[in-house]
């Protein structure tokens, strides 16, 4: 089975290395090192898409992020592409979010993403013990006072819970989101902040104050307060170790003293987890206040 994922996780690659060319089954039998009709199979098998179905909703996401970013002409992302043309791809674009490209780009809202993970970084059940434990950066940052677009889970309090309870698509929505801050967050909200019955890991994204880009069914938006916090980041790290570099830097930040900053932790402001990119290192912020 290990042999299947990898092949299936080279396929992956390949299709994100290649989007913007033609994909042929050959060349994906190729990275798979299988027959074509078993390098499909396989690719159906896990990650839920046929090959095609999954390189299309991956163009049609990466497009609108350039739509939402960037002075572009509809013509020229649908070539950019690897659409046929103008026509076919503003079909395609309102079949997969609900509206046309031209819309998009004049009034982004919140739209659900395609944003797929490796199949190879799964979830991991060990409770691995942390030897030879790797540098981890400390810095102080601000964040002001601020909003954030999220959705509560149940009881969740972390990713796979989380996912478990509402989905795990919810980050392509949020990816779609404009945010100062650069991209989305997973949140350990303190009890303030938390509804009855719902749960203390929610995923969202920071937004300005006065952020009016709509609010999805089942999502809300909420007051964030500003507060210091200190970045907790990890050297960087192959994406198959991507577990180990998480409890790497939160074994780290549960042991770290913050009163040689002259702070202690701040439990009104939300705790912070950035996605885990292997090349610049895993991150976490955890909120402080000054220590009276």
């Amino acid at each position: 089975m290990r042999e299947q994922i990898e092949a299936v996780q080279r396929m992956q690659d390949y299709i994100s290395e290649h989007l913007r060319e033609e994909i042929t089954p050959a060349g994906l039998a190729r990275a798979a090192g299988y027959s074509p009709w078993h390098a499909r199979r396989l690719f159906s098998l896990y990650t839920g898409l046929m090959p095609g179905q999954y390189v299309r909703k991956l163009r049609l996401s990466r497009s609108a992020l350039k739509l939402r970013d960037e002075r572009v002409r509809i013509a020229d992302v649908a070539f950019e592409m690897g659409f046929g043309s103008v026509d076919g791809y503003q079909r395609a674009f309102r079949r997969e979010f609900g509206c046309n490209p031209g819309e998009y780009a004049a009034h982004p809202t919140p739209i659900g993403l395609f944003m797929p993970g490796g199949v190879q970084y799964g979830r991991d059940e060990g409770g691995e013990v942390m030897e030879n434990l790797k540098t981890v950066f400390v810095h102080r940052v601000e964040r002001p006072a601020r909003k954030a677009l999220i959705k509560r889970g149940v009881k969740a309090t972390e990713y796979f819970a989380y996912c478990d309870e509402v989905g795990c698509d919810v980050w392509g929505l949020l990816q779609s989101v404009r945010s100062p801050w650069g991209e989305p967050v997973c949140l350990w909200l303190p009890e303030r902040l938390r509804r009855e019955g719902t749960s203390q890991y929610v995923q969202g994204v920071e937004l300005e104050e006065d952020y009016d880009g709509g609010v999805p069914e089942g999502f809300e938006v909420i007051e964030l307060p500003g507060s210091a916090y200190l970045l907790f980041q990890g050297e960087p790290f192959r994406e198959e170790d991507y577990s180990r570099a998480i409890k790497e830097v939160q074994f780290a930040a549960e042991r770290y003293d913050p009163t040689v900053w002259g702070l202690t932790w701040n439990d009104s402001a939300p705790r912070m987890q950035l996605a885990p990119v292997g090349e610049r290192g895993y991150m976490e912020l955890w909120p402080v206040k000054a220590k009276n």
